[in-house]
């Protein structure tokens, strides 16, 4: 893993800054949410991008009824109801 050379402190609430220019090689923009992981003694920030309820797949993702299902399991459930 490589290092931005970015050090931040944590405040009083937890909070940490991402800086601008940070966020705006990421397109990190005021609003997105970010997924937090754990490995070993890391802690990794990815943006967050929901996944398939059914099968996590992230491609052609749609949303119904605040549940998200990609296009392969939609039409298998297209299937199912024939």
């Amino acid at each position: 893993m490589k290092s931005l050379g970015i050090v931040r402190k944590v405040d009083e609430l937890g909070r940490i800054v991402i800086p601008k220019e940070t966020r705006k090689v990421f397109t990190i923009n005021e609003g997105d949410s970010l997924e937090i992981f754990k490995d070993d003694n890391e802690i990794i920030l990815k943006k967050y991008a929901p996944g398939c309820t059914f099968c996590g797949s992230m491609d052609h993702i749609f949303e119904f009824k605040g549940f998200y299902i990609c296009e392969e399991c939609r039409n298998n459930l297209k299937a199912l109801k024939k």
